[in-house]
């Protein structure tokens, strides 16, 4: 039992520091807790409706991972579109309508709260059958990754929020986000050539790379920076 529970505890922590350092990278105007809170509840929500779309009659855990052409179709299409559409239709219908939403970090803040909703939920189910070695080991990958897929669906949006266009930022972020997704798992996914599985360390590299430069863009960019200063 102690055992189970040091293995929730080693789940959800690498979400909660996460969760921790974007919130204080909301230096100029923070949201209310309790919208962070119901956020990271849908984002444990939206694991349903990704399990729904990764199921595949036909594909076998065999078949995706040796069949070239259906590894890129499960991995872009039905993992990396399916789990970043699933946080993002919470994302929209909920954080964005919200009149606290009222500066283009909050599309960051509330993304990556949904997003680690998800991750945290994701995680204990495989930590739980992993055991410890696969809680240290997603600590460092797949629950950054899931930061950083939030980070990048959420710099759009926040654009979206406060400029023409909406549709295609919001768009974009979606689309970025499933991108990124689907490169990381593809690597992770196919096994006929092993040596590709570092390339996932490359897009998480690249796109941690972005997530801070994105995080530094908005917040620079907040219209509540200058109110700050006069203070």
């Amino acid at each position: 039992m102690i055992y189970i529970i040091l293995l929730i505890a080693l789940a959800i922590a690498p979400a909660l520091a996460i969760i921790l350092f974007v919130y204080f990278k909301d230096k100029y105007e923070k949201e209310p807790i309790h919208l962070l809170i119901k956020c990271f509840l849908f984002g444990v929500l939206s694991v349903i409706p990704a399990i729904i779309i990764e199921i595949v009659p036909g594909f076998s855990d065999d078949t995706i991972a040796n069949n070239l052409l259906i590894t890129i179709i499960y991995a872009f299409l039905f993992v990396g579109l399916g789990e970043e559409f699933s946080k993002f239709f919470f994302i929209r219908i909920y954080a964005y309508r919200k009149k606290d939403f009222n500066e283009p970090f909050d599309g960051i803040i509330y993304s990556v709260m949904v997003s680690m909703g998800f991750a945290t939920a994701e995680n204990i189910f495989y930590v739980i059958e992993g055991g410890l070695s696969t809680g240290l080991l997603r600590m460092f990958s797949a629950v950054p990754a899931h930061a950083a897929f939030a980070i990048i669906m959420g710099y759009f949006i926040g654009l979206a929020k406060f400029r023409k266009n909406r549709f295609l930022y919001l768009l974009t972020g979606l689309l970025m986000a499933a991108l990124a997704h689907g490169a990381y798992d593809f690597f992770l996914f196919q096994q006929n050539m092993p040596a590709l599985a570092l390339l996932s360390f490359v897009v998480l590299a690249l796109i941690i790379t972005f997530s801070f430069r994105a995080i530094v863009v908005h917040r620079r960019n907040s219209p509540y920076r200058s109110n700050q200063a006069n203070l």
